[in-house]
């Protein structure tokens, strides 16, 4: 019996194969993939030497390589000093690559996150792009400049000169948009802003992650309130919003604007309410079996519109005995009645072109000077989106208890739109937001980073939100994680060499973490190891069993002691409600294989006595 926590945080390929293993069974066998099978089950239209459809570049296979690989030796790192309201928030701030820290969040929200917008770097060639550590064949690029910051993430200025220049930022994007769709729900949604320089990339690369048949829309959003009378050719005033969907069957929420249903009106006091006649009763497509002629009450005959009707003749029959449909005075048309109450709003439009219900980015440069009255706009974030466009698309796609997402979040305008439509609609969302540390231009004198910029918008937004709805039960906090060496020795034994023994005595942490790792830092990276657990969970020191046993999310114990006694054991199995997980460090056996099996099948029996009938599913793990 030898359970122990995996270093691995994820099993992305595993993962995979199991999800092929539902979809064709006979393609997996013994868990291993048989390709020929599964080219089979696919139809088999595999041609020799043949060309096919696809965008390529130089080092495409690279990064999908990438996004298989697992992030060994790295954590997060809980900064209590930098958080807000830590014992009642459910939001996160993460400071990092955001490609490390979508690996290391993937497990824990796989399929929890409802709605992702991000606004990544527009490859104007003056911004930066993530290397993330992968080194191209030499005969695809001669790309050496660069530099690396604090954290030794690399960053590159992509200069439009460059050979790669766009391979380089689709090399960026491409791992980073393939973990984020794991993280969607079913019914989860991505929002991508982007300019021309990569627009059809983008929505290429797009298109083979999602599929063709999960781009639902090219939204338009006019960004400028002023057109650019000194440009050479067109003055652009716009940015593009691509969105996919987790699944085809998306459908955004509709909308329920009074401007665009002043149109329903009730002259004749029609006892169902107001209506609009005209709209469509022919069919948008070609459909011969709706060609057929209707005969009128008179006996006149109106012929078939030339695709057809929109439905069936027996559903005419039936919306003429409803009063859906009615036949003009002349009886030489159908006329369709369209009531507003049973209209359950109108389909959003894919131009966002109404300034005061999207915003631009003049707009969003005052909403941050605002906030910052004292600083010069010179050390604000250039580039900010408004919180109005996030506000819409948050009623497009999102519900109010949804986990919303920007992994490029920049000056964090995510997060101040989730807490303004909180307060708006009374929901309860909760925000993950993650940045690079990006270091400030040397001569700001108010901020070091973008990261520090970020979380001091969030904090005075939440507390302007605060004063001016003091009553209102919302969260305006958050927890701040920064990417960090891992806390545990996973190989412990290989480490002894480095260890005086000596000391083990007197020091037993020194055999199984990393010198000055706290209690808080090694529980929050074992969960990083369980699916389906938030970050945002609560931890609670567990002083009546012993002074390191703590229980996270009130099912899942970690006991750091560096004894187990039967008194312990005892305690542990007594607990109401029982956690699901048991966690202990095998070095708090001594080594006494006997002690640890007694004591894993004490326990085992203990909360099977305990639990009576209702018995949970619980396992035991060590580390």
């Amino acid at each position: 019996m030898d359970n122990k926590v995996s270093q691995q945080i994820n099993d992305i390929v595993g993962d995979n194969v199991k999800k092929l293993a539902q979809l064709f069974p006979s393609a997996v066998k013994d868990g291993e993939v048989d390709f020929e099978a599964l080219k089979e089950e696919l139809g088999e239209f595999r041609e020799v030497d043949s060309e096919k459809y696809e965008l390529t570049w130089a080092g495409k296979k690279n990064a999908k390589k990438i996004a298989q690989e697992e992030v060994f030796g790295r954590t997060l790192k809980f900064i209590p000093e930098d958080s807000k309201d830590i014992d009642t928030t459910e939001n996160l701030y993460i400071e990092g690559d955001n490609l490390e820290v979508l690996k290391l969040l993937r497990q824990n929200y796989y399929g929890a996150v409802k709605m992702i917008y991000i606004d990544p770097p527009y490859n104007t060639g003056n911004d930066f792009v993530y290397m993330d550590n992968f080194v191209s064949a030499k005969e695809e690029s001669d790309m050496s400049e660069g530099h690396f910051d604090e954290e030794g993430n690399r960053l590159v200025v992509n200069n439009r000169s460059q050979n790669r220049f766009h391979a380089n930022w689709l090399s960026m994007m491409y791992p980073r948009l393939k973990i984020a769709k794991d993280m969607l729900t079913d019914d989860g949604v991505m929002f991508i802003s982007i300019d021309r320089n990569e627009h059809a990339n983008l929505k290429e690369i797009c298109d083979e992650i999602f599929g063709v048949d999960c781009f639902m829309a090219d939204m338009v959003w006019k960004s400028s309130d002023n057109s650019n009378n000194n440009a050479l050719t067109f003055s652009e005033d716009h940015n593009n919003i691509l969105v996919y969907a987790k699944s085809s069957q998306w459908k955004p929420h509709f909308l329920n604007d009074p401007k665009k249903r002043a149109h329903f009106k009730n002259p004749d006091n029609d006892p169902k309410g107001p209506w609009f006649d005209g709209n469509p009763v022919n069919n948008p497509g070609l459909r011969v079996n709706l060609q057929y002629d209707i005969t009128t009450p008179s006996g006149k005959i109106i012929k078939h519109p030339a695709n057809g009707w929109r439905w069936s003749w027996e559903t005419v029959q039936e919306k003429l005995k409803t009063g859906e449909l009615r036949f003009s005075e002349d009886e030489t048309r159908l006329i369709r009645r369209t009531y507003l109450s049973d209209m359950k709003g109108l389909p959003p439009s894919t131009l966002c072109v109404d300034l005061d219900v999207t915003g631009h980015t003049r707009k969003a440069k005052y909403e941050l000077k605002n906030l910052f009255p004292e600083v010069p706009v010179t050390s604000l974030f250039s580039t900010p989106k408004p919180s109005l466009l996030i506000r819409y698309l948050l009623t497009l796609a999102s519900e109010h208890d949804s986990i919303i997402m920007d992994f490029f979040s920049g000056s964090a305008t995510t997060a101040d739109a989730v807490m303004q439509q909180n307060i708006e609609d009374g929901g309860k969302r909760r925000w993950i937001l993650v940045q690079i540390s990006e270091m400030c231009d040397d001569n700001n004198e108010f901020f070091q980073s973008i990261c520090d910029m970020g979380t001091e918008r969030i904090r005075r937004a939440g507390d302007r939100i605060k004063q001016e709805h003091p009553d209102a039960d919302i969260d305006i906090g958050f927890k701040v994680f920064r990417t960090a060496d891992t806390n545990i020795k996973w190989n412990s034994l290989m480490d002894l060499g480095q260890i005086d023994i000596s000391q083990l005595e007197y020091t037993p942490d020194l055999l199984d973490f990393m010198p000055d790792a706290k209690d808080i830092d090694i529980v929050y990276e074992l969960m990083l190891r369980q699916r389906d657990v938030a970050l945002s969970e609560k931890m609670e020191q567990l002083s009546d069993i012993g002074d390191r046993t703590y229980l996270y999310a009130s099912s899942y114990l970690v006991c750091l002691e560096t004894e187990i006694t039967e008194n312990l054991v005892s305690k542990l199995a007594e607990l109401d409600p029982l956690p699901i997980k048991f966690i202990f460090r095998d070095s708090a056996f001594k080594d006494d294989i006997a002690l640890k099996d007694e004591t894993f099948r004490r326990l085992k029996a203990l909360i099977e006595k305990n639990a009576g009938t209702n018995k949970p599913t619980y396992t035991v793990e060590f580390i």
